[in-house]
C-alpha cells in the first residue's frame, strides 16, 4: 500500500489553462476570447454545460489550453468532482485552473484530480491519467494530497479479494500504517481474546482458520484523545445464516470501517493533530465450520450484558460491541464507530448518502456542515429511543438481530449505544463500495465519512 502516489504537478511548473465555465457565465467568457476560438467552441457546440473538456488550439496546430463547462446550477448541485472529468481526458502536461471558483469549490476541483488518478493496479496494469494539476492558489496541497493518499490506502485495502486481504494482511497493513507514523500498536488474536475477555470477538472469528483478533494502536502524547473502532470482517459468509450467492458478492468490502479508519487515522497522524489516537479494529471472518457460533446461542459481552444471537449474519455489530465496551473504559473525548452494517441504510439512503446517529446536537450540526464543506456527503438518522425494545428479546439484554424487519439501521446503531456508555459518540452506517463509475470515484472500494470527520475534528474536540 504505497503511500504519497497521488499528487500535484511541482510549484511553478509551467501550464497550459483549463477554463471552467458555466452556461450563466458562457456569454462574458467567449467575449473576452480570440475570433478562432469563438469559432471553435461555436463549431464545437459549447456552451458551458456539463460535458467533458473541449480543447482550444493555438499557433502552429499547438494546443492552447481547454475548457469545460461545470453546467448549470441545477446539474452543479447534482454532481460532485465536476472538474474530475478532465483529469483522464487531457493530454500529458500540466494544468492550471481559471476561473471564478469559491474556497470550498477550488478545493473540491483540486482533490477531485487528485483522486481521479487513483487505479487499483495490485492485479493488473492500469494507466493513470497524464495531465496533472498545479494546486491553485491558495490551495493547502499538502494537505489534499494527504487526504487523496488517505483515501487510496482506504481504497487499496477495500478492494483487495479477501483471499489477500484476510485478518493476517490487514493486521500487517495496520502495523505497517502505524510503523510510518510512529505509532504503537498491540494485538490480541486467538484464544487470548477469550483470556482478556472479549467473547463476541472471538465467537464471531473462530470458525475461521485464519485466526480472529483485536488490532489497537496508539499515537499522540497530548490532547484530548479519540477513539476510532472500524469494523474489520474481512469476509463475511453470513455464518450458519449463510447468505445466498449474490450476497456474497461483495463482502470482501465488508472491512470497509475499518479500512475507512484506517484512512482517518493516516489524514490525522499525517497532520499532525494535537490529539490522542486510539484506533481499534476487530479483525475476523465470519466463516462456517463445526465450531461456528450458532442462532439463539447466547452470547456475553465485554461489559457483561448478553445478547442473544438471531442471525448470525448480524456479526458484525457484536465485534464492535467488544471493542466498544474496550474503548469506553479509558472514557475517550470522542468516540466514532464506522461500519458497513446494514442493508437497511442502503434501502433508505442508497449507496452514496451514509448515515451517522449521535445524540450530541453539537456535535451532528458540525458534522453535517463539514460534511457540505468538504462535498463528504452524511445524513443524521436518529436513536429512536421508542425502538428500545426491539433489541430486548426478553431471554436475554439484547438481541443482535430484531424480527420484523423494521428500522435495520436504527435498531443497530442503538445496539452498538448500548456499549459506547457515557461516550460522547457517533456512529457510522457505511457502504464502502461505489456501484458504477462516477468522477474520482471509480467503481469499487471508496471511503465515507473520513473527510468530513477530519474536517470536524478540530472543532469537535477543540485541537
Amino acid at each position: 500500500m504505497a503511500e504519497n502516489r497521488l499528487s500535484f504537478a511541482p510549484a511553478g511548473t509551467p501550464a497550459r489553462p483549463l477554463f471552467l465555465v458555466t452556461p450563466e457565465g458562457f456569454a462574458e467568457f467567449l467575449a473576452r476570447q480570440p475570433e478562432g476560438v469563438q469559432a471553435w467552441l461555436s463549431a464545437q457546440n459549447f456552451t458551458g454545460g456539463s460535458g467533458d473538456p473541449v480543447l482550444l488550439p493555438g499557433e502552429g496546430g499547438q494546443i492552447s489550453g481547454a475548457v469545460l463547462g461545470l453546467g448549470d446550477a441545477r446539474s452543479r448541485a447534482r454532481s460532485r468532482f465536476a472538474v474530475a472529468r478532465a483529469a483522464a481526458r487531457l493530454p500529458e502536461g500540466a494544468w492550471r485552473l481559471e476561473g471564478e471558483l469559491s474556497a470550498e469549490a477550488r478545493d473540491e476541483a483540486a482533490l477531485g484530480w487528485l483522486l481521479a488518478g487513483y487505479r487499483f493496479d495490485r492485479y493488473r496494469s492500469a494507466k493513470r491519467p497524464a495531465a496533472q494539476l498545479v494546486a491553485p492558489e491558495g490551495t493547502e496541497a499538502a494537505r489534499l494530497e494527504l487526504i487523496a493518499n488517505a483515501e487510496a490506502l482506504t481504497r487499496d485495502l477495500i478492494n483487495t479479494p479477501a483471499s489477500d486481504m484476510g485478518p493476517d494482511e490487514l493486521e500487517a497493513a495496520f502495523r505497517a500504517l502505524a510503523f510510518a507514523h510512529g505509532a504503537d500498536v498491540t494485538v490480541i488474536r486467538g484464544d487470548d481474546l477469550l483470556a482478556q475477555n472479549f467473547p463476541m470477538i472471538h465467537a464471531v472469528g473462530r470458525a475461521s482458520p485464519r485466526a480472529p483478533r483485536l488490532l489497537d494502536l496508539r499515537w499522540g502524547a497530548e490532547g484530548p484523545q479519540v477513539t476510532l473502532v472500524g469494523k474489520g470482517v474481512c469476509f463475511d459468509t453470513g455464518g450458519l445464516d449463510l447468505k445466498p450467492s449474490s450476497g456474497m458478492l461483495n463482502m470482501k468490502k465488508d472491512m470497509g470501517g475499518a479500512a475507512t479508519v484506517m484512512g482517518l487515522a493516516q489524514m490525522i497522524m499525517g497532520a499532525g493533530l494535537k490529539i490522542r489516537l486510539r484506533v481499534l479494529v476487530p479483525a475476523v471472518e465470519n466463516a462456517v465450520s463445526g465450531n461456528s457460533f450458532r442462532p439463539r446461542d447466547i452470547l456475553t459481552a465485554r461489559n457483561g450484558l448478553t445478547v442473544e444471537v438471531n442471525n448470525t449474519d448480524a456479526e458484525g455489530r457484536l465485534v464492535l460491541a467488544d471493542a466498544l465496551a474496550l474503548a469506553v473504559e479509558e472514557s475517550p473525548d470522542l468516540l466514532i464507530s464506522m461500519a458497513t452494517l446494514t442493508g437497511a441504510a442502503r434501502v433508505a439512503l442508497g449507496p452514496d448518502l451514509p448515515p451517522f446517529y449521535t445524540d450530541c446536537a453539537d456535535l451532528a450540526a458540525t458534522l453535517s456542515a463539514a460534511a457540505q464543506k468538504v462535498r463528504d456527503p452524511l445524513w443524521q438518522m436518529p436513536f429512536w429511543d421508542a425502538y428500545e425494545p426491539m433489541i430486548e428479546p426478553g431471554i436475554a439484554d439484547l438481541d443482535n438481530a430484531p424480527s420484523g424487519g423494521m428500522a435495520g439501521s436504527i435498531t443497530a446503531a442503538l445496539f452498538l449505544r448500548r456499549f459506547a456508555g457515557e461516550a460522547r459518540y457517533a456512529h457510522f452506517d457505511i457502504f464502502c463500495h461505489q456501484p458504477s463509475d462516477a468522477p474520482a470515484r471509480p467503481k469499487g472500494g471508496i471511503g465515507q465519512g473520513a473527510r468530513a470527520l477530519f474536517e470536524a475534528l478540530p472543532d469537535l474536540v477543540k485541537v
